[in-house]
């Protein structure tokens, strides 16, 4: 019987979320430690992620006028996201 090296519990878990695939899926919820950081404090404080559907992130708006606001720069804001996660596999934001 060979002994292989000891891995830390971090780098099984990575291998086996890879192995599974869960990769991207698991890395879509970065995005609700990242949002006050890609939005400033004043949109995350009447903001809050719901969940991240279908690649599509869904955020709960307190106030009618800044889900109008928020709609009018979802572009913008897609773009923050892709740059803050290194990634584009949020393809869409939807302001609810």
């Amino acid at each position: 019987m060979t002994e292989s090296a000891p891995q830390s519990l971090g780098s099984v878990i990575d291998a086996l979320f890879h192995r599974l695939g869960l990769e991207k899926r698991l890395k879509q919820y970065d995005i609700v430690d990242l949002w006050p950081e890609i939005v400033g404090s004043r949109i995350a404080e009447v903001t809050s992620v719901e969940k991240v559907q279908n690649n599509v992130l869904v955020v709960k708006v307190t106030a009618a006028p800044w889900r109008t606001e928020l709609t009018f720069r979802r572009t913008e804001i897609l773009k923050k996201v892709h740059e803050a996660m290194n990634s584009d596999t949020i393809t869409d934001i939807r302001f609810r």
